[in-house]
């Protein structure tokens, strides 16, 4: 009978069987975005392998294949926040515009673990506009390309990008001067 389903009808049957379960499996484990890019993942696997998805029971077969997706997702995740660390260090960001008259993050104190946890706390929106700013060094109608929004846009993001990424680096700072204060007092 298996060889009488066409592969797309077998997939779909697959995917309504194990898409909920493996949603569950995944948001026990991770968070909803996560999860959600995980059970792309799943499935794209299930396309690729159904030949060799167990018929009688795919859902097992299926938390094995989830389990690896979110290992590999764990180990993307780890490898870009060692890569955030590392460009933080080694290239940071100014908190001025680069040709503008102001400190910058070497000259704070501040070493990459606070610009990193600084950055983590930041919006996916605001990272991806500072980063295209600070580390490409592209300008706000470079930047409206990348990210298919107007120059005007780009502009206001990055303004309020670096406010909040300025007042994080700020209260970092002076939480470690007030501590390093109440050491040598």
């Amino acid at each position: 009978m298996e060889g009488s389903i066409a592969r797309p009808d077998r997939f779909a049957a697959l995917v309504g069987a194990v898409r909920d379960p493996v949603w569950r499996f995944l948001v026990r484990r991770t968070d909803a975005e996560t999860a959600a890019e995980v059970l792309n993942d799943v499935l794209v696997v299930l396309w690729r392998r159904l030949d060799e998805v167990p018929a009688e029971s795919p859902l097992p077969w299926a938390y094995a294949v989830a389990r690896g997706c979110l290992s590999n997702a764990a180990r993307a995740d780890a490898r870009r926040r060692r890569l955030w660390r590392r460009i933080a260090v080694l290239d940071p960001p100014s908190l001025t515009a680069p040709d503008a008259a102001g400190p910058s993050l070497a000259t704070t104190g501040l070493d990459g673990d606070d610009v990193t946890a600084a950055l983590a706390a930041l919006s996916a929106e605001d990272r991806d506009v500072l980063a295209l700013w600070a580390w490409e060094q592209l300008q706000p109608a470079e930047i409206a390309l990348v990210l298919g929004i107007s120059a005007n846009a780009v502009s206001i993001r990055l303004h309020r990008a670096k406010a909040r990424l300025r007042e994080r680096l700020t209260a970092v700072a002076d939480t470690e001067r007030v501590r390093e204060e109440g050491l040598t007092s």
